[in-house]
């Protein structure tokens, strides 16, 4: 059983074997693919699966907070497993790639920011859009 799927377990859900699918299909994902990625990777495992399933199942994975939706200026919404670490990303406007990175310096100032102007960081997101430098 992959990490996933054993959140799913611990948060009650039924997990049918569509559901399971779903979820190992997401755990070995190593990019931030969008729901009609994740179909396609599911429909190869499991050619029964349709796509109002995939759509159902990560809209309940998001709302059992199992993995985070996110909208990178293109249109899609594509998903990630809810991170133990936080992390940022970096977009590559030409590619798309999504590249995760994590900053102490970066997370310091804006703790220090929030300080500053009176409150304390509960949480926040940070995505940094940008082409290659070899242009």
């Amino acid at each position: 059983m992959d990490r996933l799927e054993k959140l799913c377990v611990e948060k009650g859900m039924r997990m049918t074997d569509q559901r399971r699918v779903i979820a190992r299909v997401l755990s070995v994902a190593d990019d931030h693919p969008d729901v009609e990625e994740l179909y396609r990777r599911a429909h190869v495992v499991d050619p029964h699966i349709s796509i109002a399933t995939v759509y159902r199942t990560v809209r309940l994975f998001e709302e059992s907070g199992i993995i985070e939706r996110h909208d990178f200026r293109d249109g899609r919404s594509r998903y990630e497993e809810a991170p133990d670490v936080h992390h940022d990303h970096l977009i590559d406007m030409k590619s798309g790639k999504v590249i995760e990175f994590i900053d102490e310096e970066i997370e310091a100032l804006q703790q220090a920011i929030a300080r500053k102007l009176g409150y304390r960081l509960v949480d926040h997101r940070l995505e940094l859009y940008g082409v290659p430098l070899e242009e």
